[in-house]
């Protein structure tokens, strides 16, 4: 029953678009069933995460803190938690330092990012920079989505299959916390940081746009 499931999972490349399930398959995919028993344990333990990030991030940057308001507030999440198809301005903060050349709060500059659909599974795939999470999101509950991913790296042109490297490897979950202001949370990242925070904000006129996905998981 588990390898029908996560048949339907497709392979994840920046030029390749998401090959739909053959015809008559159950395209019906749990999380729990996709997700590496390690990566399920850094999801349970999210509260835990946002406990020690937070609280090392605000010994040296508390302004911050408080001025992302509900971005940085574990408990605060509304209906509607699958962001619309379309592209994204996104920005990545991370939160507790893992190691001694990170500092306790970092932001980034924003980038671009994209949220797909071929009708059945939503992608989410960030488009610029070093290190870029790819991955399908999962419906959960009214208020959360589950993401599972992994992490391209450099000038890849493809991203490794799900499950394959423990190190790349991504578990986190997508929160609507605002009008057209979502987060994707990522606890316990295998880099730099306690807790990775990308926050997503549609660009002017473009999310909802129809669009075929660039890529998406293959969980194994």
């Amino acid at each position: 029953m588990r390898k029908k499931l996560l048949a339907v999972a497709m392979t994840m490349g920046l030029a390749g678009a998401v090959q739909p399930a053959s015809a008559g398959q159950d395209i019906t995919v749990d999380w729990r069933q996709a997700a590496t028993p390690g990566d399920r344990t850094r999801l349970r333990n999210w509260r835990q995460a946002w406990i020690d990030a937070l609280a090392r991030a605000r010994k040296t940057n508390a302004a911050e803190i408080v001025a992302g308001g509900a971005l940085f507030d574990p408990d605060r999440a509304y209906p509607g938690a699958l962001p619309p198809v379309g592209r994204y301005r996104c920005r990545v903060y991370k939160l507790g330092a893992k190691g001694t050349a990170m500092a306790e709060f970092t932001s980034y500059p924003d980038f671009a990012c994209r949220v797909g659909s071929d009708g059945t599974m939503t992608t989410f795939y960030k488009l610029e920079g070093a290190q870029r999470p790819a991955g399908v999101l999962f419906h959960d509950s009214g208020s959360r989505a589950v993401f599972l991913g992994t992490l391209v790296i450099g000038d890849e042109r493809r991203a490794m299959r799900y499950g394959r490297d423990a190190a790349r490897d991504l578990i986190g979950y997508v929160e609507r916390v605002g009008d057209k202001r979502w987060r994707l949370v990522l606890p316990y990242p295998r880099f730099e940081s306690v807790l990775d925070v990308v926050e997503l904000v549609p660009e002017a006129g473009n999310a909802g746009a129809t669009e075929a996905p660039p890529a998406a998981v293959v969980p194994q």
